[in-house]
């Protein structure tokens, strides 16, 4: 190969190599925020007991639920022991309960009772990988659940009827 065309070579693979480079940075800081779980707070009202996940900024979680006989860890799927005749297994995508260096940003009680609710008995942080959060209850009964998110600022409420 001479050299006129060696340099043409090397000249396209670090113009190439550069175009990659930035792209990889373009889409480093494209990339969502993960909003993060700050607080847990609970609240009875006449008719259900309320859960509201406190988050950061960014987008609002999809959230899902399910009424279950047991709750696991995520991702071990180990059962998680809690206070509770059933349980509803709530998870909120994307979002975590630590910042991108992987500091925890709920500080709070992993599992802890809550003794003046209604029907809900427990709550359980229950996951905490890839950007799902899950949060387990520990409820007396099986009753209507209702779970919505909130922005400004960010929220996952989940309603239990007593």
């Amino acid at each position: 190969m001479s050299r006129p065309v060696r340099r043409a070579l090397v000249a396209v693979l670090i113009t190439g190599a550069g175009t990659l480079t930035a792209a990889a940075q373009a889409q480093a800081q494209a990339a969502p925020t993960i909003p993060a779980m700050t607080a847990i707070r609970t609240g009875n009202n006449t008719t259900f007991d309320r859960i509201v996940l406190d988050l950061t900024a960014g987008p609002a979680p999809a959230v899902s639920y399910q009424l279950t006989d047991e709750l696991t860890a995520d991702p071990s799927g180990e059962v998680v022991w809690l206070t509770g005749q059933f349980f509803v297994n709530v998870t909120a995508t994307p979002a975590a309960a630590h910042d991108v260096n992987g500091t925890p940003t709920y500080t709070g009680p992993s599992k802890f009772r809550t003794r003046n609710l209604g029907n809900v008995m427990a709550v359980a942080v229950t996951g905490d990988f890839e950007a799902h959060l899950s949060v387990g209850l520990g409820v007396r009964s099986r009753t209507a659940v209702n779970v919505f998110t909130l922005t400004a600022p960010n929220r996952v409420v989940i309603d239990v009827a007593h």
